[in-house]
This record gives structure tokens, C-alpha cells and sequence, in this order.
């Protein structure tokens, strides 16, 4: 059985997924019985032409990583930083350019407190790290919002809420916004950690492990929830402004019906493109949220818009590229299916995702051909790669860090 990074929660909180569950037709196996189902079977890696020779431009180590555990942990750089955080507390700065460690930080014991003849006890890091006004923000899965200076690692404040942050806040013009798994979504004075105001959302009775990062574009939160929607609330209040349904729940079943919009809207122009795990791919108005175009494509991954492309992958690691004007497929990658494939991420010509045996490939934009292909680390990759400038920065579940140039190719003309 190979494991994943998304389960169905029933209204609780989880800890360590030692099963995971993932959204498709049923649990993924991977098997070699005669009698497998075609539709989990993970697909093999074969053979590709390699165009180019992925570059490690510098590799570090982020404690243990996040191991088995559901996590959206990915490294940030902002600053002249490289930002990244492992579950167990360490919060960690690299130089963004030779990778020398900056500053360390141990959230599982902030205040200096633990003895000699204490063991350490995990932080439950599982949101962000992101980063706004000189500072890096963080949460936990014990309801934990911390607040430390980028260039020296201090801890600034620290705050409540209640259920779990399992993904990255956000922040804007000095408004820090943070999403729980319970429903609950907090905006802090950034600087301060004041809270300035506060929502309760009704949560379905069994939802998916992850939740929505929230969104801040033209004054207001854009946020997905378990019901299916996509919401915007007012950032300076918290007043809720328009709710636009993309789910669409089918099937007997409970686990059939969910229909979770889990992956943070993207806002690109006047337009928001969102997808909900069983439903819809849509587009969608910003200052109204009438749906402009809406198509049958389900996922829970982070998705990307690039000129006038939207690429996605599905809830079984098979990867599109979308027009994004009129929903219009324009091609598709099945060869990665159950590989617990990532967002797709766009470095110059390319897509890249990562997977579950921790490999990272690279498709052309233009025909969704694998080209070329760099392993990380055996323990998986499981969040999206973070790109800037063309370089790529990501994680292994165990907390591999690496830095990467894709090599430039040149063509000779006849």
C-alpha cells in the first residue's frame, strides 16, 4: 500500500495518518494480484528521452520533515531568505543563494523551557511558513499562530485559535488571515497579533484532511469551503460578500458526496479559477462570483495559471492544461495515475510535479511530454514545488531540501 497525503476527516482532528485516504473511486493499492483494480494501480515510471540534466544548485536538511503525516509544508523565500519548517518545530532561514544557514529556530520548545530530562515534543507545525512585513508566520495543528522576525528568527507574538491549521495564512496591507479546520477563520493585526475579527463557517459532517488556504485579492478573502464554495469576505471586517457553488455531491455514499474545495482559488485578472474534489473546475467573476464557465474536473491539489492556461491534476495524479478562457482541454498527461502526484508547478517552458517516490518531472507546456526527471528523495515529495525566477524550491517528507536550476535549452536554427 502506498500512502498519501489527504484523508477524510468526520468533523475531528486527526494525528498521524498511518492510512490515508484518498480521494478516488476507492482506496488506493498497489497490489500485484492477477485480480487489481486497473482503476488503483500506480503506475510505473518508464523510460523518457531526458532533454536536460536538472541542476542542484544547494541542498540542505529541515529536520525529520513531516514524515507520514498530512502536510502542506513547503519552503518559501522571501527577503534574500530561503524559509522552511519541519513538524516537529524547527522553523529554519537559508540564504537564498548559497544556502548557509541563517538562523534556527525550535518551536516545540520557543520559550526555552524544556530541561535536559524532558524529551521534546512535537510543535504540530502543518501552516505555511509565509512571509509579510520583515516577518514569517506560521501555524499548528494545536491552534497556534506564531509570528517571528525574518532576519533574526525572534519570536514576535503568538496566538490562538481554535481547530487546526493545516495550511498557510495570508496576508495583506498589515492583516494576517488565518483558516482552521474547524471552521473557524481569525485576521490578526500582523504586527501585533490583536485579533481584529472573527468568523465561524458550518463544517460538513466528513470533509477531507485538508482545507482551503485563504486568499487576499482586491480587499477581500477568497476562501473554499467543505460544502462545495467559493466565498469572499470583506479583509478590513469580516463581513462575508458573495458564495458561489462549484461541488456537486453524486453518488449513495457520504465519501461520494464530498465535494471539498480545498485548493486556494487562484485570482488572475478579474477572474478566479477554482476547483472543487468532486465536482467542478470553474471560472469565476471576482466582484461578482458569477460562474463564467464551469467543467467536470476534480481535485484537491493547488492548481496554476500561466498566460492562458490553467494546469491541474486530478484526483488520480493525471495532469491537464486547460484553456483557461473558455475551459477547453488542450492536453493530457495519464502516464503518472496513483502516484500521489503534486500541484503542478510552472518553471519557464515547463510544468513540474512531484510524487510519492519523491521524483520531480518535468512536461512541456506545450504538449504535456515528460522531458525530463530529477529524484529528490525516496520518502516522497507532497506539496507543490515553490518557484522564483525560474528556480525551484522543494521538500521531501523528510525534510530534504533542495534547490533547483532547470538548465536552459538551446536551439539551433537551420
Amino acid at each position: 500500500m502506498r500512502f498519501f497525503d489527504q484523508s477524510i476527516s468526520n468533523g475531528l482532528s486527526f494525528g498521524k495518518i498511518s492510512a490515508m485516504l484518498f480521494l478516488t473511486t476507492a482506496l488506493m493499492a498497489c497490489s500485484s494480484t492477477d485480480d487489481e483494480d486497473p482503476s488503483t494501480k500506480v503506475a510505473e515510471l518508464t523510460e523518457i528521452n531526458q532533454a536536460f540534466q536538472p541542476k542542484i544548485i544547494w541542498d540542505a536538511s529541515v529536520g525529520d520533515g513531516v514524515d507520514g503525516y498530512f502536510s502542506r509544508i513547503k519552503p518559501i523565500v522571501a527577503y534574500g531568505k530561503t524559509f522552511s519548517a519541519s513538524r516537529m518545530g524547527d522553523v529554519i532561514a537559508f540564504d537564498k543563494s548559497s544556502g548557509q544557514k541563517v538562523w534556527q529556530v525550535d518551536l516545540s520548545d520557543i520559550n526555552n523551557e524544556r530541561s535536559f530530562w524532558h524529551s521534546r515534543t512535537s510543535a504540530l507545525i502543518a501552516g505555511g511558513p509565509i512571509a509579510g512585513i520583515g516577518k514569517v508566520f506560521l501555524g499548528t495543528e494545536n491552534g497556534k499562530v506564531f509570528a517571528l522576525e525574518a532576519e533574526t528568527g525572534e519570536l514576535v507574538w503568538q496566538a490562538d485559535i481554535k481547530g487546526e491549521v493545516i495550511t498557510a495564512p495570508a496576508i495583506d496591507d498589515g492583516i494576517l488571515v488565518v483558516n482552521s479546520a474547524s471552521g473557524i477563520m481569525k485576521a490578526f493585526n500582523a504586527e501585533t497579533g490583536e485579533e481584529l475579527w472573527k468568523i465561524q463557517q458550518d463544517v460538513p459532517a466528513l470533509t477531507l484532511r485538508g482545507i482551503s488556504a485563504p486568499v487576499i485579492a482586491s480587499g477581500g478573502v477568497l476562501l473554499g469551503t467543505g460544502k462545495g464554495e467559493v466565498g469572499v469576505f470583506i479583509l478590513e471586517k469580516g463581513q462575508q460578500g458573495w458564495s458561489t457553488i462549484i461541488g456537486e455531491p453524486t453518488g449513495s455514499t457520504e465519501l461520494e458526496r464530498v465535494i471539498d474545495v480545498d485548493s486556494a482559488p487562484v485570482v488572475f485578472g478579474d477572474k478566479i479559477y477554482a476547483i472543487s474534489s468532486r465536482g467542478n473546475l470553474a471560472a469565476i467573476d471576482l466582484s461578482s462570483g458569477r460562474v463564467l464557465w464551469k467543467r467536470q474536473f476534480s481535485s484537491f491539489r493547488q492548481i496554476a495559471v500561466h498566460r492562458n492556461d490553467i494546469f491541474i491534476t486530478n484526483t488520480r495524479g493525471h495532469v491537464y492544461a486547460i484553456n483557461r478562457n473558455n475551459g477547453i482541454e488542450r492536453w493530457s498527461n495519464l502516464s503518472l495515475t496513483n502516484r500521489g502526484v503534486t500541484g503542478p508547478a510552472v518553471v519557464d517552458e515547463y510544468v513540474v510535479v512531484g510524487d510519492f517516490e519523491g521524483y520531480l518531472h518535468w512536461m512541456k507546456q506545450e504538449t504535456g511530454e515528460i522531458v525530463a526527471r530529477h529524484h529528490v528523495d525516496g520518502s516522497g515529495v507532497h506539496s507543490t514545488p515553490t518557484v522564483v525566477d525560474d528556480i525551484i524550491y522543494t521538500q521531501s517528507r523528510d525534510g530534504d531540501l533542495e534547490v533547483i536550476e532547470t538548465p536552459k535549452i538551446m536551439t539551433v536554427e537551420q
